[in-house]
């Protein structure tokens, strides 16, 4: 019998479970190091739970939005004087026993998975030991929850930790009224008036959610806009759509500290002045797990920030030690972390390897409407980091919109002069993140708007807008951005 390769995987989120998998299906004897349940916090309290919470929400707001423009009456005993009452309500103690459930439901699945494909699972907190050994094995200590210790050897390590939200000294979650995004499962009523504070993907997402569920939201952002990471004209649609809603968006707002008044919580802004609402969730970002794992004595290269430098093979700087995931900064996304091990544990096992190539990954903010893009931006185009043109084109042309009631949205294309090759786009429409597939399929593929024309489209659907910006793009050829 040969030789079976010794891999330990520190982590048990997306990026960890998703290379146990590739390395067990290569014949590598696996181990994964895991301390909270496989799955992670993308399964166990981020994005699993954050976007089954914004599947009710979207019920909410489709039937709120929608439902006297195509004709659907509901028959309730209002009394006339009340009649503009909400005639649809939210059970928020049900909703979140539902996450949770689902939540562990999903990591039971993945659990499964991986032991099925022959990896062990081990429950514990592990970290490195020192250097490389002569024979280029590396020792991990695997602390149980007893306090009990274990030393693991492995040929290589994939270091998986991902990150927990990042607090603020003088706004400390209490987990009942100022909390993080981790600790709104454990509400049982709705929050009459939720204060949010930043205005990120995470931010804005449950600003949107609870709003939608019937909370009365303020959104705190210290930025000229809400999702100043994303692209300017789809921040801008949404924004209009919550302040539609009734939300509080509150621009150029920097929170400074939050603390709890009986039953209120006073979140006190940089300019002095003072909000007030029944609960606050603070959203100001994430911090990588990498502290007290023995990295840099290992060798491992650290940012200032505390994330762990690695290749685009998910190499780190010590030898025989990968990262992928959150605890990378690359991308805070699932599909990356899970890019990430698999790219690690093909690369160390000798399996074919194509480095990660961030300009193919697609991503989705999950607020309604969503807002799907990949490849290149149009800070890219307007920061002259590649020559494009642009089409946008508002889904209100869309007929399929305009049966389903959709006014907000659009869809942008970006693509080369002269080969007319695409090279990103944007959608923000209602299941945005289904439509962007065809493009991120056209990014990855180098395939030309005339390629992406001439394909057919069903009649009507939102997906006909896709084709119909790639035709502007292909007959425009002299033009700029339309």
């Amino acid at each position: 019998m040969g030789y079976v390769t010794r891999i330990v995987i520190i982590g048990g989120g997306p990026g960890g479970y998703e290379a146990a998998l590739v390395a067990a299906q290569l014949g590598a004897e696996v181990t994964v190091v895991d301390c909270d349940g496989l799955g992670g916090a993308s399964v166990l309290t981020d994005c699993v739970p954050s976007k089954t919470l914004i599947a009710t929400a979207e019920v909410m707001t489709t039937f709120d939005s929608s439902y006297e423009e195509l004709g659907i009456i509901v028959a309730d005993d209002t009394p006339p004087l009340e009649q503009a009452a909400r005639v649809v309500g939210v059970d928020l103690g049900k909703v979140n026993r539902r996450v949770k459930r689902l939540a562990l439901a999903q990591s039971h699945d993945i659990t499964a998975s991986v032991t099925r494909a022959g990896a062990r699972v081990m429950r514990g907190r592990g970290r490195l030991d020192g250097m490389q050994a002569i024979d280029g094995s590396r020792k991990v200590i695997v602390k149980a929850a007893d306090g009990t210790e274990e030393t693991l050897v492995a040929d290589a390590v994939l270091i998986a930790t991902g990150g927990h939200p990042r607090e603020l000294d003088d706004a400390r979650p209490d987990g009942e009224r100022i909390l993080n995004w981790t600790q709104v499962y454990d509400l049982t009523e709705l929050p009459e008036e939720l204060i949010v504070v930043g205005s990120g993907v995470t931010g804005a997402e449950f600003a949107g959610a609870y709003q939608a569920l019937g909370s009365k939201v303020t959104l705190v952002s210290s930025r000229d806009r809400v999702l100043p990471g994303e692209d300017p004209d789809a921040a801008a649609v949404l924004e209009d759509v919550f302040r539609r809603r009734g939300m509080n968006v509150m621009a150029r707002s920097r929170a400074q500290s939050a603390k709890r008044v009986g039953d209120k919580v006073e979140v006190t802004l940089a300019d002095g002045r003072v909000i007030t609402g029944s609960h606050c969730l603070m959203a100001v970002g994430a911090i990588p797990n990498s502290a007290g794992m023995g990295l840099e004595d290992a060798g491992v290269r650290l940012r200032d920030s505390g994330h762990i430098w690695t290749d685009k093979v998910s190499r780190t700087t010590a030898p025989g030690v990968y990262a992928a995931g959150d605890v990378t900064g690359i991308f805070a996304l699932a599909s990356v972390a899970a890019m990430q091990g698999r790219i690690a544990m093909y690369h160390f096992l000798g399996d074919a390897v194509a480095p990660l190539n961030l300009k193919t990954v697609s991503s989705n903010v999950f607020t309604d409407p969503e807002i799907a893009t990949v490849g290149y931006s149009q800070a890219d185009v307007d920061g002259g980091k590649i020559d494009a043109r642009v089409v946008k084109l508002p889904l209100l042309r869309n007929p399929r919109a305009k049966m389903q009631g959709i006014r907000d949205g659009f869809v942008k294309i970006f693509c080369r002069p002269g080969t007319g090759i695409i090279v990103g786009g944007v959608v923000v429409a209602p299941r945005a993140s289904e439509l962007i597939h065809p493009i991120s399929i056209a990014v990855d593929n180098n395939l030309t708007v005339e390629q992406i024309a001439n394909a057919f489209t069903v009649y009507p659907s939102l997906s006909g807008s896709i084709a119909e910006v790639a035709r502007q793009l292909h007959t425009r050829k002299a033009t700029g951005e339309v």
